[in-house]
């Protein structure tokens, strides 16, 4: 194993499909116990539990760890509506709730939806926030969100999920936090800083108001090839909503770019039909696994996260949704690559 960097702890959280409530369960108590930052639900019908659903179950097994919505949308759910889960969520996970919304994917597309744009994002942040501090909530309609037995309701948190720059605009401008999905390279860590900052300038905030993970597919094994085996279904998933739209403008090499636009007009986000084999027929495996993932070995992952770490992603939120298993690349992650990163004694 590598020996420890020295350097100011990172944060590390994860989220993941809640498939079933026993599973859901599991991994909760695993972020309770393990000491990670942050654990996420993903809301993605069709191939799990309904998230609000899934998130009161692991507040009900764990008391420490922050609990998110990893995340949401605000086209099969209405804003006002979320607010009022998110506000009662919170109360029953002891003030712990962080509301993670995004324009959608498999939560829209599985639902026969269609994303939302920028500015319907920008303007449900900002409903969001407004009803979940007791802020013109009326201005929506919105149904009165349950209070506290001391008074007004906790302002739940509202982050945003981002990877193309208006996006990361809105999110700089107007939310709490950003979980951002564009890569780990010190060229896409410093693109979308630099989208966020410009964002948050629109709205007199600095940068550093913004409460910032970078997003990365997680998969740990003792043998890499067991690592690498269906990493392909995750990393398919996320680069055909990340770098699909517009593999130009997001930075994919050209020589890769028609593969990026077949992965786009062919992936599927339903989970029974996903093929861990399509990325390398595409011969896009190599290139989407430096960029978006943190896998193999607990060595290499030592390696990618420290990559990733000097590159300025010091919050990393990873997806596990889709490993090869879930539940020991959580448990690896924990015991043989955060104890490697941790500061050297001065």
């Amino acid at each position: 194993m590598s020996a420890p960097i020295a350097a100011s702890p990172p944060r590390f959280g994860f989220f993941f499909w809640p498939f079933s409530a026993e599973y859901t369960a599991r991994m909760a108590r695993l972020a309770e116990a393990d000491g990670w930052d942050l654990l996420g639900i993903a809301d993605t019908p069709g191939n799990a539990l309904d998230p609000w659903v899934a998130l009161t179950a692991a507040a009900g097994v764990t008391r420490r760890v922050p609990l998110a919505t990893c995340v949401t949308n605000l086209v099969t759910r209405p804003p006002a509506l979320t607010a009022w889960a998110a506000a009662s969520a919170d109360r029953v996970a002891g003030g712990r709730v962080i509301l993670g919304v995004g324009a959608g994917h498999s939560g829209v597309v599985n639902a026969g939806g269609r994303p939302a744009g920028a500015a319907a994002l920008r303007e449900g942040v900002t409903f969001l926030r407004d009803a979940l501090a007791g802020r013109a909530a009326a201005a929506a309609g919105a149904i009165p969100l349950p209070a506290s037995p001391g008074g007004a309701a906790r302002p739940v948190p509202v982050y945003l999920a981002a990877s193309g720059p208006k996006a990361l605009r809105a999110a700089g401008a107007v939310a709490d936090g950003a979980f951002v999905n564009y890569g780990l390279g010190a060229a896409e860590v410093a693109h979308a800083r630099a989208a966020l900052a410009a964002g948050a300038a629109e709205t007199g905030r600095a940068a550093e108001d913004v409460d910032t993970w970078f997003v990365a597919c997680l998969d740990v094994r003792e043998e890499r090839a067991a690592a690498h085996e269906r990493l392909g279904n995750i990393l398919g998933f996320v680069a055909a909503y990340i770098l699909g739209p517009d593999p130009v403008g997001r930075g994919v090499p050209a020589e890769l770019v028609p593969a990026i636009r077949t992965l786009r007009e062919t992936y599927t986000t339903h989970r029974a039909q996903m093929d861990p084999g399509l990325v390398r027929r595409l011969g896009l495996f190599d290139y989407l696994r430096a960029r978006l993932a943190i896998a193999g070995t607990p060595d290499d992952c030592v390696t990618q996260v420290r990559r990733a770490l000097a590159a300025g992603a010091r919050q990393l939120m990873f997806t596990v949704s889709l490993a090869s298993d879930p539940v020991r690349t959580v448990e690896l992650f924990a015991r043989a690559v955060r104890p490697a990163l941790a500061p050297t004694a001065p």
